[in-house]
């Protein structure tokens, strides 16, 4: 299932997108996104309350790519406050991050000639999604989308804003500035001096098609969708009794919390199955 983890981030990733292309000559089989280059600044606001822990939070985050996606930077800062209220006594803590992401000519390492637009696409629907209207957003046309749940709007395959509900926590992120076909340094481009993990050994020298045609993915598939029919069948009472019995956090969270879960999980399969 790990690799099966790793194939909707990518699904996420490429959904509406061109081709990826080598660093110095475009070729147009290979864009990735349809625009040149790109500064797209985020912010990101989390609000909500699980378990009867208060959680909130914010950040921002800026996107930064050049010839036509094949060199991209994500630099995330954000800032997570939980508050826990435990028999009158409040627990506050508080986390930060501070991450960068950085992707370098995917399609050659990766994709090796697949169809980007139509493998992502046709990723995100198996795993429920839909494409569910065109609205505007910063004056952009974006293809909006819905993903068990989440709604993404995507500009020529470039995430503009997205808005996640999951277990009562809200999470959206919006673009606060975007420039598109300017100049970006390389500069921008540059990490720091700590420990690299290079995203392509995740998955080692296998491309996406490959991995989609394996037994082993077509296996992980087959459990994902005898687990959905076995869940759509199942009463809130009885999938109650199994959540608790095999989680000890489900175990402690109130029926209204269990129903919420038990409703999101049921909206999930409908969206899967193309209900």
């Amino acid at each position: 299932m790990k690799k099966f983890a790793i194939v909707l981030s990518i699904a996420l990733l490429l959904v509406g997108c061109g081709k990826s292309e080598s660093e110095k000559a475009v070729d147009n089989k290979y864009k990735r996104y349809p625009v040149e280059s790109g500064i797209v600044k985020y912010k990101t606001t989390i609000k909500g309350k699980v378990m009867g822990s208060n959680i909130s939070g914010n950040g921002e985050s800026t996107l930064y790519f050049k010839n036509y996606g094949a060199l991209e930077l994500t630099e995330d800062q954000s800032t997570q406050t939980t508050e826990i209220n435990i028999f009158g006594k409040k627990n506050k803590t508080e986390e930060s991050n501070h991450s960068m992401t950085k992707m370098e000519n995917v399609g050659a390492t990766m994709l090796k000639g697949v169809d980007v637009n139509k493998v992502g696409k046709e990723m995100l629907e198996t795993m429920g999604g839909k494409k569910i209207g065109d609205e505007k957003f910063k004056g952009y046309d974006c293809e909006v989308w819905d993903l068990n749940g989440s709604k993404q709007y995507f500009y020529k395959g470039i995430p503009l804003r997205s808005e996640v509900e999951m277990m009562g926590i809200t999470t959206i992120t919006e673009a606060t500035s975007v420039k598109f076909d300017t100049k970006v340094s390389d500069s921008k481009f540059k990490l720091p001096d700590f420990e690299v993990v290079e995203i392509e050994n995740m998955m080692g020298s296998e491309s996406i098609d490959e991995m989609m045609n394996s037994e082993e993915f077509q296996d992980d598939m087959e459990d994902v969708k005898e687990n959905m029919d076995a869940l759509s069948k199942m009463s809130f009472k009885e999938w109650k009794k199994m959540a608790q019995e095999n989680d000890p956090e489900m175990a402690e969270m109130s029926d209204e919390e269990l129903r919420q879960t038990y409703d999101m999980i049921q909206q999930m399969i409908k969206l899967r199955k193309g209900n």
